[in-house]
Formats: structure tokens, C-alpha cells, sequence
């Protein structure tokens, strides 16, 4: 957490969803109000082999996600956001990323892809996971949650 003579700073996952823009847009506009640092953060992994060897040594996959950010983050708050921002990209499960990510935060901001019969009420697990292990608040945000 920061201290008195630095800056709050606000940690929002993003991965290209519904969810996760409404989270950046939330996110963007506390930092604003605030005066936040405001760090954008993505996760990304090898796709699942399935047990069979798959040579991946022609795909760089950091460099496809840091692309997907980079579009997600214009594609939302606009080509030149109000807001400065840093941008990461951490290989890993989302939700190991995001917590240890917020290690340093005031705030951590994700979005809720809830599934099932009751998809309004429920938390992804992405979301979940971080509720219970951020050691910093936690605000999760659905996608129809615009303002």
C-alpha cells in the first residue's frame, strides 16, 4: 500500500471483455478523480496442450497480449486517455497476476464474467478469487455497470 507522501495507486485487470472495459472506464475515471496512479494489467498463458507436444517457438505470445492490451485500452478510453497509465502484461493465471499485482495497490478493480442460472449475482472465479485473497479493497464491476 502506498504511504502518505506517495501517490494512491489503482490496479485494473483487463482482458478485452465486456466486463473488464467497464472496469478500465470505473477505474480510469477514480484515478481522475482522485489523482491515482492507475496501472492496467493482463494476463496471458500458453494455450492448454491437452498432453500432446505443440512447438511454440514461432508465437510470441507476450507480444500478441501486449498488442490486445495496448487495443483495449484505446479501443476504451480513447487514443489519448485523460488518465496516464502504465501498462503490463504478466504471465500467469489471471487471478495469481491481479493479487499479486494489488500487493502494491490502494485499490484493485476487475470485472464480473458471473456464469450460471443466476449470471447477475454470481462473481466469476477470476473475481472471486481476488475478493478473497487482494490484500488491498477490492471493487468488482459488471459489464452493465457504466456508471
Amino acid at each position: 500500500m502506498s504511504n502518505l507522501t506517495s501517490r494512491p495507486v489503482i490496479v485494473v485487470g483487463v482482458d478485452g471483455s465486456d466486463a473488464s472495459r467497464a472496469a478500465l472506464r470505473w477505474a480510469a475515471r477514480q484515478a481522475g478523480l482522485t489523482g491515482a496512479a492507475l496501472r492496467i494489467v493482463q494476463a496471458w498463458r500458453l494455450p492448454p496442450t491437452y498432453g500432446m507436444p505443440v512447438d511454440y517457438s514461432g508465437g510470441d505470445f507476450e507480444k500478441h497480449a501486449r498488442e490486445s492490451l495496448a487495443r483495449t485500452v484505446e479501443e476504451t478510453l480513447g487514443e489519448h486517455p485523460e488518465v496516464p497509465a502504465d501498462l503490463e502484461v504478466v504471465e500467469g493465471h489471471p487471478a495469481a497476476v491481479l493479487t499479486e499485482a494489488a500487493r502494491a495497490a490502494d485499490l484493485l478493480v476487475v470485472g464480473s464474467h458471473g456464469h450460471g442460472a443466476f449470471t447477475g449475482m454470481l462473481l466469476g472465479s477470476v473475481s472471486h478469487h481476488c475478493v478473497h485473497h487482494a490484500v488491498c479493497p477490492v471493487l468488482v464491476v459488471r459489464a452493465d455497470d457504466e456508471d
